[in-house]
């Protein structure tokens, strides 16, 4: 199919300046998003000494959900508890006080706090990757940056259809690096159309659909949207307290029951992971437990039963849920990777550094194409983008390790951290990338790139020595106890900090080897390339 050239050029224009415009959200997204596919392995990480702790069962759990309910009136209400397991050692229960102030209590703090346990680090990454940290509106700014990237998705495939097939065999290394990185961005782009288009859709759901049903609100829900949200979104059905006290079964017999129903239904394994209660205590009390069943498309479902009795009222299981539920669990699942084994999260890791790739290698191909060629002196666009790609995009990624490396830092006995984990972790993340960022406005671009690569080598490859350090799980115990999730996590970081090493000495061979007249050119680097060739008579 040949385009008129006017069209192309047009489509060119639209694909540029929405992948300029979203390109650093989703950048950030991308990267942050990469780590999140391993969100669960994350909370072992960074609980201190989990893998020395001794996982905790169901009686645990009934203990601190009797605890619980005994020493907090408002829990009654509704509380939710996390099964203890492999993903989660410790069992952890949670409601809203008289304030509205969620609390977290575990059976090493049963008066409770407004923290979730051991779940800072994971939550600051997730909250980077669909928000870029910034409270409520982040989401919504997230839900229209996934909306541009299809935009820029679908001029994308406007522009490289007629050539598809030789862009997708076409990587010529070489002396023309601008030619190589742009080979590289198209063969990447073309490969993982497919996944660029879920994560797109996927991302603008989980993002709008609140937006979206506010907006439909009149129309079809005629103004009553708050009362069908949770008919909606819940499984068990919506029931007032009955007035008449009634003791509650066992969580043991509740949580048999749940894995008894999804047999029946069909499913081979379901996996309870957590668990949501009201009216405890009463009569017309209820639970609703979710859980897993791997090998199914959207495997997160969930079984409501009388919390008394176990008397089943409702499922929303793989296979036989309403289309609510099987849109969100579908969209969550493929967005995740949450489907697949662990290879499948390996390829979504793969996929989503692939997807930072992407949009750092556009900006360079941006400035790149805008070089003065007859000048040694570059415009201020160029050097703008040039600091703010280096800046932001590179500033993260040091960010994020810095984070990994508080994290176990601040819960490390012999530092005597006192305070806020929490507020610790997002202070050293978010005044690290700011730093960053000023150090790639004050230096020369080329410079700073350097700089900041090295620096996130060197903070990624202390990921792994602070975790050894502070819980022993040093990278080879791990995995001669098995531990391969601990195991997976240091070595994905030990490899992340050498490919920075690697980006960092491409960068110098750019600023000293490459054309001379652009912002990723070092005239000292060039002049101490050219006296060291007369010293040694080289050419």
């Amino acid at each position: 199919m040949k385009l008129k050239s006017n069209t192309l050029r047009t489509f060119t224009s639209v694909h540029t300046w929405v992948g300029l415009v979203a390109g650093f959200a989703l950048f950030v997204a991308f990267y942050a998003g990469a780590i999140t596919v391993f969100h669960h392995d994350l909370q072992a990480w960074q609980t201190p000494h989990a893998p020395m702790s001794t996982e905790q069962g169901l009686n645990d759990a009934q203990r601190l959900l009797d605890e619980t309910l005994a020493r907090h009136p408002k829990a009654r209400e509704h509380v939710g508890m996390v099964f203890p397991g492999g993903e989660y050692p410790q069992a952890a229960s949670y409601w809203q006080d008289a304030s509205g102030t969620w609390r977290y209590a575990t059976l090493d703090n049963l008066d409770g706090s407004d923290k979730m346990p051991g779940g800072a680090l994971s939550e600051l990454v997730n909250a980077l990757h669909y928000s870029l940290g910034i409270p409520v509106a982040g989401q919504y700014l997230m839900g229209i940056v996934s909306l541009l990237y299809g935009l820029a998705l679908i001029s994308g495939v406007v522009i490289h259809l007629p050539k598809l097939a030789d862009d997708l065999f076409a990587l010529r290394p070489g002396r023309n690096l601008k030619r190589f990185w742009q080979d590289a961005h198209n063969v990447i782009g073309v490969l993982s159309l497919p996944m660029h288009v879920m994560f797109a859709v996927t991302g603008a759901l989980l993002c709008l659909v609140m937006v979206v049903m506010m907006a439909l609100n009149p129309l079809i829900y005629r103004g009553g949207l708050m009362a069908a949200l949770g008919p909606a979104m819940d499984t068990a059905p919506v029931a007032t307290a009955a007035g008449r006290e009634q003791p509650m079964g066992s969580l043991a017999m509740l949580h048999s029951r749940s894995i008894e129903v999804a047999r029946a239904q069909g499913l081979v394994s379901f996996e309870p992971a957590y668990f949501k209660l009201a009216h405890a205590g009463d009569a017309n009390a209820t639970i609703e437990i979710s859980g897993e069943s791997p090998g199914s498309l959207g495997p997160i479902g969930a079984v409501a039963m009388n919390a008394n009795t176990g008397a089943l009222l409702a499922t929303q299981l793989p296979g036989s849920r309403d289309a609510n539920h099987a849109t969100l669990a579908s969209a969550y699942a493929l967005h995740f990777g949450e489907y697949g084994n662990t290879w499948v999260r390996v390829l979504y890791f793969v996929l989503g550094i692939g997807g930072a790739f992407l949009f750092y290698s556009g900006n360079l191909l941006w400035v790149e194409s805008r070089r003065k060629r007859r000048q040694l002196e570059q415009g201020a666009a160029q050097l703008g983008m040039a600091r703010a790609t280096v800046g932001v995009c590179i500033g993260v990624c040091v960010a994020i390790s810095v984070a990994f490396i508080a994290t176990q830092l601040a819960q490390w006995p012999a530092l005597r951290i006192a305070g806020d984990i929490e507020l610790t972790i997002k202070t050293a993340c978010f005044v690290t990338w700011a730093l960053c960022a000023l150090w790639a406005a004050l230096r020369p671009p080329v410079r700073a790139a350097q700089e900041l690569l090295w620096a996130a080598a060197v903070t990624t490859a202390f990921v792994p020595i602070a975790h050894g350090l502070v819980t022993g799980a040093w990278l080879w115990m791990a995995a001669m106890k098995g531990e391969w999730s601990l195991f997976a996590i240091d070595a994905g970081a030990l490899a992340m900090a050498f490919g920075f090493g690697w980006l960092a000495r491409a960068t110098a061979r750019r600023a000293r080897d490459g054309e001379a007249n652009s912002v990723w050119a070092d005239p000292r680097a060039r002049a101490a390339q050219a006296t060291s060739k007369l010293v040694t008579g080289q050419e």
